[in-house]
C-alpha cells in the first residue's frame, strides 16, 4: 500500500473539503441509525401498549435513573384482577451503579407514588395511573424527587416505604457516584437527548385514544421524513465534495507525471513504449483516482453507517450484538486474501491494457503498410493474442469480485441467524422487549448490509494500488541530469569541441560513439556522412544533452556543457529532423513553438524564408489553419518546410538539420536548399544527410563509420583521399541518375 497512499499528498491539502466530507458522513450514519430507531416508537403507538409519550418517559427514567418498568399489554389492561399493575410502576431493572441503584430500588419493587403533588393521594378514591407517575419522574426539575415504594418480601407483608432519590438535576450527586468519564458522556448525552425529545412531544396531547394515536403516527412519520431530507442533502454535500477532492487530487497528480515526464532523460524512452508511458498517464490516474474516490465515499460512508447501526443495536442488547459481531474475524480475514489476489490480476490487466493501447496506435500509424503488404490478418493475431491475454486478467478480477458478496453474506447470515436464536429465546423470556428485538434485528441487518456493500472496497483500493506501483515507478524515475549550481551559458561566439566522446546507449554493450573528436569553429556549417549505423544522429544529440557521453567532454568556447543550465544550453540550439513534429494547433503556433509571444509578422516572415507561405496563405483559415494529428491534410514536404520555418523563426546560435530535406518533394527541394543555405550563413549548423546536394558546400565534412571519424575536410579533398566518401557520393549519383 506504500505506492497507494503516496496519492494522499495531492489528497490531503485539501483537508477542509475532507473534513465536510467526514461530517457529512457521520451526519447521515446517525440519521440513517435513527430512521430505523423509529421503529420502536411507531410500534408502540401502533400496537397500542403505552404511546409515543409513554415511551419516550420510560427511556428517559431509563436513561436518568437506571431503572426500566413492566409495560402491561391490552390484557393486562383489561382485566379487572390486574388494576395495581397499570396504577403502579413495576421496576423490572435496575442498572448497577445507577442513581437508582445507589438509592436502593430492587427488581420488583412498585413505585405506586411519585413526586410532591402525588405524595398523600387517596389511592382508594382516586388511584393515580402509571402513566402520570411515569410522567412526574420523567420530566421532574427538582434536585430530588420523593416516592413511595412498595417491596414484597418472601413470606411477609409487603413493606410500603417512603424515599427521596436524586435527580439528573443533582449534578453534584451525579458527580459523587464515581462514574467513568465515558460513562457520564453517555449519560450526559442520552439526558440531553431526552429532553429535546421530551420538547419536540410538547404539542402532542398525552391521552391515549384513537385521533391522538393517528397524530402520533404522523408526527413520527413527519419526524422520518425531516431526517431523510437532511440525511439526503449531508449525503449529497458528501458525495459531491469527496468527487471534487478525488478530481483535483489525480488533476495535480497527473499534471505532476506529465511533467516530470518531460523532463525524464531521453534514455529512459530508448527501451520504453511512450504507449505505456501514456497508459499510466491516463487510464492508472484514474484507476487511482476511482480508489480515492471510493475511500472517500462507500469507503467512508458504509463502514459509518454500519457502526453507527451496530452502537444503536449496541444501545438496545450489547449482548445479542457482540454475538453478531462473531462474523467479525473471518469476514476481515477473507477480505485480505482476496484483496491480494485481486492486486495481483489488476496489475497483470493494466500491463495487458498498455499492451492494447500501444498495439492500436502502432497498427492506426502504419494502416497503409498493413493494408499494401496485406499483413491484416498478422496484425489481427497478435492483437488477439493480447486481447485474451487482457481478457483472462478481467476475468480473474470478475471472479474475485463475484466470489466476495456471496461468501460475506452466508458469514453475515450466520452469524445472524445465532442472534436470532438467542434473541426470540430471550424474548419469550422477557428479558427483551418485542417491539426492541424487531428493532435491532432491522439494524443488524442493515449493518449487515452495510458491510456488504463494502464488501468490494478492499479488492477495488487493490486495483487502485497496482496502478500507483505503475505512475510512481515512472515519478520515481530520474530526471535529466544537472549539476547543482549550474551556470548560464553564454551564446556560441568561439568553438564547439568533442573530446574523446565514448558513447553506448543504455542496455547496449556496443559503443555507438568510440574516440570522438572533433573541433567546430563558430559559423561553420559541418556536414556528418555515413552509412547508417556509423553515429552521424547520435553526434548531434549529444550537443543538447538528450544523452550524455560514457566518458569525455563536449564544449562550447571551453565551458563543458555538463556545467551549464539544460535551458541556457538549449535555448541557443534549433532542431530539424528526418521525422516531421508538428502539433495539433494552429499553422502560426506551430511555426511560433520555439519563440512564444512571436507577432504575426515574424511568423509570416519566416515562413516566407521557408518557403512556406506559398502554400499557407491560399488556405481558408490561412496561418490559423489547423493542422491536426499527424498533420493531416498537409504533404510531408509542406510539414517539413513548416518545421524549418519554426527554426528559422528561433534564430538560434546553433542549428541541427538531422535529413531535414529527406520528406521534400523535388520540385519544392531547390527552394528548401536556398532556405536551408540563407539561414546557415553566419550561423553554426550540423548537416546529416544523404543528399549531396545539401552538403557539398559545407565547410567541413565530417566523414563517419563504425562510431569513428575516419576523415574530415570538403568535397574535392574527400573525394580524392577518402575511398568511403567517394563510395558514398557515387553511389548517391548512381541513384539520382
Amino acid at each position: 500500500m506504500k505506492a497507494f497512499n503516496r496519492i494522499f499528498k495531492y489528497i490531503l491539502p485539501q483537508w477542509p473539503r475532507i473534513v465536510v466530507v467526514v461530517i457529512s458522513a457521520i451526519l447521515v450514519s446517525i440519521l440513517l441509525s435513527l430512521s430505523f430507531m423509529t421503529v420502536i416508537p411507531l410500534l408502540k403507538v401502533m400496537m397500542n401498549e403505552e404511546g409515543l409519550h409513554g415511551w419516550v418517559d420510560r427511556k428517559s427514567c431509563n436513561i436518568s435513573y437506571g431503572l426500566d418498568f413492566y409495560v402491561p399489554n391490552i390484557t393486562d389492561v383489561s382485566s379487572t384482577d390486574n388494576q395495581d399493575i397499570i396504577n403502579q410502576l413495576q421496576v423490572t431493572k435496575v442498572t448497577k451503579g445507577s442513581i437508582a441503584d445507589a438509592a436502593g430500588l430492587k427488581v420488583g419493587d412498585r413505585i405506586i407514588e411519585a413526586g410532591n403533588a402525588l405524595i398523600g393521594s387517596n389511592l382508594e378514591s382516586n388511584p393515580v395511573r402509571a402513566p402520570k407517575l411515569l410522567q412526574e419522574l420523567a420530566t421532574v426539575k427538582d434536585n430530588l424527587i420523593t416516592l413511595k415504594v412498595k417491596r414484597f418480601v418472601p413470606d411477609g407483608m409487603p413493606e410500603v416505604m417512603t424515599m427521596a432519590i436524586s435527580t439528573a438535576e443533582d449534578t453534584a450527586y451525579i458527580d459523587s457516584l464515581g462514574w467513568s468519564g465515558m460513562e457520564r458522556m453517555k449519560f450526559n448525552a442520552g439526558a440531553r437527548l431526552m429532553k429535546y425529545a421530551q420538547l419536540a412531544l410538547s404539542r402532542l396531547p398525552r391521552e391515549q385514544s384513537s385521533e391522538n394515536q393517528t397524530k402520533a403516527i404522523m408526527f413520527l412519520i413527519i419526524g422520518v421524513g425531516i431526517i431523510t431530507v437532511i440525511r439526503c442533502l449531508a449525503k449529497y454535500y458528501q458525495s459531491f465534495l469527496a468527487e471534487k477532492v478525488v478530481q483535483v487530487g489525480i488533476n495535480h497528480l497527473r499534471r505532476d507525471a506529465f511533467e516530470h515526464v518531460l523532463n525524464m532523460p531521453m534514455g529512459f524512452f530508448a527501451n520504453e513504449r511512450p504507449s505505456d508511458t501514456v497508459s499510466r498517464l491516463v487510464r492508472d490516474t484514474g484507476a487511482m483516482g476511482n480508489g480515492i474516490k471510493i475511500m472517500l465515499g462507500k469507503a467512508l460512508r458504509e463502514p459509518l453507517n454500519a457502526a453507527a447501526m451496530l452502537g444503536m443495536a449496541a444501545y438496545i442488547d450489547w449482548k445479542l450484538t457482540l454475538i453478531f459481531l462473531g462474523g467479525a474475524p473471518p469476514t476481515l480475514w477473507l477480505a485480505g486474501t482476496l484483496g491480494r489476489k485481486m492486486k495481483r490480476a489488476s496489475r497483470k490487466s493494466l500491463v495487458a491494457w498498455s499492451q492494447m493501447l500501444a498495439k492500436l496506435q502502432e497498427t492506426m500509424e502504419s494502416l497503409k503498410v498493413v493494408k499494401v503488404y496485406n499483413q491484416q490478418k498478422y496484425e489481427k493475431n497478435i492483437f488477439e493474442h493480447i486481447n485474451q491475454s487482457l481478457l483472462k486478467q478481467l476475468l480473474r478480477i470478475s471472479s474475485v469480485d463475484a466470489a466476495t458478496q456471496p461468501v460475506l453474506e452466508v458469514l453475515g447470515m450466520a452469524a445472524g441467524s445465532v442472534a436470532l436464536l438467542f434473541g426470540a429465546s430471550w424474548v419469550a423470556q422477557k428479558k427483551l422487549e418485542g417491539p426492541e428485538f424487531l428493532a435491532l434485528l432491522i439494524l443488524l441487518g442493515a449493518a449487515a448490509e452495510a458491510v456488504r456493500k463494502t464488501s468490494d472496497i478492499w479488492n477495488k483500493i487493490q486495483e487502485a494500488n497496482a496502478a500507483a506501483e505503475r505512475v510512481f515507478s515512472i515519478m520515481d524515475q530520474p530526471l535529466e541530469p544537472q549539476k547543482e549550481g549550474a551556470v548560464e551559458m553564454a551564446s556560441l561566439k568561439n568553438t564547439i569541441v568533442f573530446k574523446d566522446i565514448v558513447f553506448s546507449y543504455p542496455g547496449s554493450e556496443r559503443p555507438v560513439l568510440n574516440g570522438i573528436n572533433l573541433s567546430v569553429k563558430a559559423g561553420h556549417n559541418i556536414a556528418l556522412v555515413g552509412p547508417n549505423g556509423s553515429g552521424k544522429t547520435t553526434l548531434a544529440n549529444l550537443l543538447p544533452r538528450f544523452y550524455d557521453p560514457d566518458s569525455g567532454q563536449v564544449f562550447i568556447d571551453g565551458e563543458d556543457i555538463r556545467d551549464a543550465t539544460l535551458f541556457s544550453l538549449r535555448s541557443q540550439i534549433g532542431m530539424v529532423t528526418q521525422n516531421v513534429v508538428t502539433f495539433n494547433d494552429t499553422i502560426a503556433a506551430n511555426i511560433a513553438y520555439g519563440k512564444p509571444g512571436a507577432s504575426r509578422e515574424e511568423i509570416v516572415a519566416a515562413a516566407e524564408r521557408a518557403f512556406a507561405h506559398e502554400f499557407i496563405s491560399p488556405l481558408p483559415n490561412g496561418y490559423d489553419t489547423i493542422i491536426g494529428e499527424q498533420g493531416a491534410g498537409l504533404s510531408g514536404g509542406q510539414l517539413q518546410r513548416i518545421v524549418i520555418a519554426r527554426a528559422i523563426l528561433r534564430n538560434p546560435a546553433i542549428l541541427i538539420f538531422d535529413e531535414a530535406t529527406s520528406q521534400v518533394d523535388a520540385d519544392s527541394e531547390a527552394k528548401i536548399h536556398q532556405a536551408i543555405e540563407e539561414i546557415m550563413h553566419d550561423r553554426t549548423c550540423f548537416i546529416i544527410a544523404h543528399r549531396f546536394s545539401t552538403i557539398i558546400s559545407a565547410d567541413v565534412i565530417v566523414v563517419m563509420d563504425k562510431g569513428k571519424i575516419i576523415a574530415q575536410g570538403q568535397h574535392e579533398k574527400l573525394m580524392q583521399s577518402c575511398s568511403l566518401y567517394q563510395s558514398l557520393y557515387e553511389t548517391q549519383m548512381i541513384t539520382l541518375e
